[in-house]
């Protein structure tokens, strides 16, 4: 469980990296005007609602092994981020003599998909807490603290350490480590759990496993 904590809190601080960097590539391409920060905020904060129900719902059946979810969910993410640069400034450049009605709408679906996979990750994490701890309150107030930390901590470290010293693609690779860890750790999690399942284990024990 303290490893999941730690693994949840590497996730939101590469999410809050992702967001900072994603969030001036694309004004440098489109320029910074209410419409812009509007369909980007609206977005991201989109996105994480959509997801967080996707992961609620997915997460509901207790036989569904929330942890490989997980680990899965994170190694998407860090996918995408490592092409996210590049795929950015190339819609840029196709968008560019679009209304701008059309390049709003591809600008905002370019956003939407990475951040309904990050906003999958609590409610995947919560039922899995749920399903040891016995307790809903306990189990979102404890993840949602440590992603808010994460993220909290990547607000400062990304503005005056990574951007300044490293550049946007590096600051990304950054996040894009971070994730591929949190889901490497967190396959391997699921993979010990599973081995120590007893043979004649009931419903309710692959539940907890999950």
């Amino acid at each position: 469980m303290r490893v999941l904590s730690l693994l949840f809190f590497l996730s939101g601080f590469a999410a809050l990296i992702y967001q900072v960097v994603w969030q001036r590539t694309l004004f440098s391409i489109y320029g910074i005007n209410v419409e812009s920060v509007t369909v980007v905020v609206t977005a991201f904060m989109l996105g994480l609602g959509l997801g967080s129900l996707a992961g609620g719902a997915v997460s509901k059946d207790p036989r569904r092994p929330v942890v490989l979810l997980f680990a899965l969910v994170e190694g998407t993410i860090g996918l995408f981020g490592a092409v996210s640069l590049p795929l950015f400034r190339a819609v840029g450049q196709a968008t560019l003599a679009l209304p701008p009605a059309a390049v709003a709408l591809v600008t905002f679906l370019l956003v939407l998909a990475p951040t309904m996979l990050m906003g999958s990750t609590l409610p995947l994490l919560v039922a899995h807490f749920t399903r040891r701890s016995k307790n809903v309150g306990e189990s979102v107030g404890f993840l949602y603290f440590i992603n808010t930390l994460g993220s909290a901590a990547a607000s400062l470290v990304s503005v005056l350490v990574l951007l300044p010293n490293f550049g946007q693609r590096r600051s990304v690779y950054a996040a894009v480590v971070l994730n591929l860890v949190a889901a490497t750790t967190a396959f391997v999690l699921h993979q010990r759990q599973r081995k120590n399942v007893p043979a004649s284990g009931t419903k309710a024990t692959v539940a907890e496993v999950a």
